[in-house]
């Protein structure tokens, strides 16, 4: 389910923003935190969406001022990516996940992980997306690669 959701966020934010300025690595991480929701055995806190909200205010906080431009850039892929992994968990569908703590304490006991054939199809898709990826920012260029672990930047047509 990784690839499902680092490489979903990466697409998904290229998608909407188009913006080679961001760096796309903290967008693929921020599209797996969710996934740390697997240490309580359930949907929680890090499917809610005050999770990567705080994230994105802390972000904007400790970069603000003169000089931390670049900085910022960096960073704020972690809450945007985060922000598309939830939507591609489907939390949104949980009330009481995705709008905690607005409809009380309790997160309930919503999987995390799908069935298994859900899984697997969900991967696949991930896979492809990561291949087109590969392919269209033409990673296969070991300069190119390099340039990309460095940056994080992608520059798709």
């Amino acid at each position: 389910m990784i690839t499902w959701y680092a490489a979903g966020a990466v697409v998904a934010v290229w998608v909407v923003f188009q913006s080679t300025g961001l760096d796309f690595r903290f967008v693929a991480f921020g599209g797996i935190v969710p996934l740390g929701d697997a240490v309580v055995g359930h949907q929680a806190v890090l499917h809610s969406l005050i999770a990567p909200t705080v994230a994105m205010t802390a972000v904007m906080a400790a970069t603000a001022g003169r000089g931390r431009r670049l900085t910022r850039r960096r960073w704020i892929g972690l809450p945007i990516g985060w922000y598309f992994g939830l939507v591609l968990s489907g939390a949104f569908a949980h009330r009481a996940v995705f709008w905690w703590p607005a409809f009380g304490a309790s997160f309930g006991d919503e999987a995390i992980w799908p069935p298994i054939s859900v899984a697997v199809a969900l991967e696949v898709v991930g896979l492809v997306a990561l291949r087109t990826v590969w392919n269209r920012a033409e990673l296969q260029a070991v300069e190119r690669r390099r340039a990309f672990l460095a940056s994080g930047r992608l520059d798709l047509p």
